[in-house]
Order: structure tokens, then C-alpha cells, then sequence
């Protein structure tokens, strides 16, 4: 999905230059890669704002339009006001379709309320990584990865390498060698068990003839 943007180039630099921007309403942003220069630009603050909630902005190829001439962009990076409400700096990369791009996207987690770790085992899933690297073509890149945990079981761990990913798409780490843990379903419900029959010894089972001597015994006391 393609996102489009309005940006303008400026001349101006330095702090004091950045708080008159954005005192106007407008957020100073840069603009680099395929060997062109770096362009300094303005975008429209309030609609940056709005845009940068949206996690599909992070990981969708942008249209920017600076001055009539149109740049196919993906969002590098970004500076937000310690405790206002404020975009202080974006950074954006040009980018081509057949590009190779090395970016980080969410993970989201499915079927949780369904599985079996959960329905039927009582058990609580970690979600031990929310997001990882990948490499993908531009024109390749997911919104997210789907971890499906409707078949995971008590004391099982969902590992980068269980995951499907879409075609053209290849996770960083396990180019590394490695395969971290994604998900793991604490076995609560097995442990429960192991536990209450720890606590129990042998001489507190009950047994047959046990169970005829305590039978006679309440029935002199009657």
C-alpha cells in the first residue's frame, strides 16, 4: 500500500531554523539514498502526526511529492517530544521496487483465546518478541507477520523458524543462525498436577483394607 505525502525543500538549517518550523506548524524532515543527495524538506506537522499512529505507515512504501516531483520513500526513523505531542525530526530512505530492504515489522498474534495451551490446558502464552528483521524486496514488504498459536500445548515454544512468511521474504536473525523463541505457553495446568501429586505420599492413598478397618471402626461407634 502506497501512502502519499506533500513535503517542500528548505534551505534553512540548525535549531533555531528546526523551532521556527515548528512553531508553524510544519516538522523538518531529511530525505536520502540512491546515490542522490541529501535533501532537507517540511512536511504538514498534523498530518504526520496522525499518520505516524498508524502502523501501516512504518512499513508502507510512501509517495512524497516534494515541490511536483514524486519520491518513492519508506520512514527510517523518527524524534518525538519528550512529553509533547510533537514530531520533532523525520528521516525518510528513496527507495526502488526491486530494492532489498533490511526493516523491522510487528508481529500479530492469532487465535490466542483458541488455543489448545489456553482453552484446554489453562495455561498463559509470553509473547517473548513483538517484532523482527526482515529482508524483502520493497515491493515485498509485509504490514506484519501472523504467529498463529492455535495449536500450541502447555510447555511448547513457537521459535523464529515455525514461522510462515510470505513469499520474498527472509527473517535477518536466522541468517545469523538465530532461531530465537517467539511464544512460549507456560505448562500452568501440568504443573498443577505435578505438583498436587508431589505433595501426596504413599501412606495417604487410601487402600482397601484401610478402607474396611475406618468401615468397622464408625460402625462400633454407632
Amino acid at each position: 500500500m502506497n501512502i502519499k505525502l506533500t513535503a517542500k525543500t528548505r534551505d534553512d538549517q540548525g535549531r533555531g531554523a528546526s523551532r521556527r518550523l515548528r512553531r508553524n506548524g510544519e516538522v523538518p524532515a531529511i530525505i536520502y539514498g540512491q546515490d542522490q543527495k541529501v535533501t532537507k524538506l517540511t512536511l504538514d506537522h498534523n498530518t504526520i502526526f496522525h499518520a505516524i499512529k498508524k502502523p501501516n505507515f512504518h512499513t508502507s512504501i510512501l509517495d512524497i511529492e516534494v515541490n511536483g516531483k514524486a519520491e518513492k520513500a519508506l520512514l527510517r526513523d523518527f524524534q518525538m517530544h519528550a512529553f509533547r505531542p510533537q514530531v520533532l525530526h523525520l528521516d525518510f530512505q528513496r527507495i526502488k521496487d526491486s530494492d532489498e530492504i533490511n526493516l523491522r515489522v510487528p508481529l500479530h498474534f492469532i487465535n490466542e483465546d483458541i488455543s489448545h495451551a489456553v482453552k484446554i490446558q489453562s495455561a498463559h502464552i509470553t509473547k517473548v518478541i513483538t517484532e523482527v528483521e526482515i529482508r524483502a524486496k520493497a515491493s515485498a514488504i509485509p504490514h506484519s507477520i501472523d504467529v498463529d498459536l492455535k495449536d500450541i500445548t502447555a510447555g511448547q515454544t513457537i521459535h523464529l523458524s515455525n514461522l510462515t512468511l510470505p513469499p520474498n521474504v527472509v527473517l535477518t536473525a536466522l541468517l545469523r543462525g538465530d532461531d530465537a523463541a517467539v511464544a512460549i505457553a507456560a505448562g500452568i495446568a501440568e504443573e498443577t498436577i505435578e505438583a498436587t501429586a508431589e505433595n501426596v505420599s504413599a501412606a495417604d492413598v487410601p487402600t482397601i483394607a484401610g478402607e474396611k478397618v475406618a468401615k468397622e471402626a464408625a460402625e462400633d461407634k454407632k
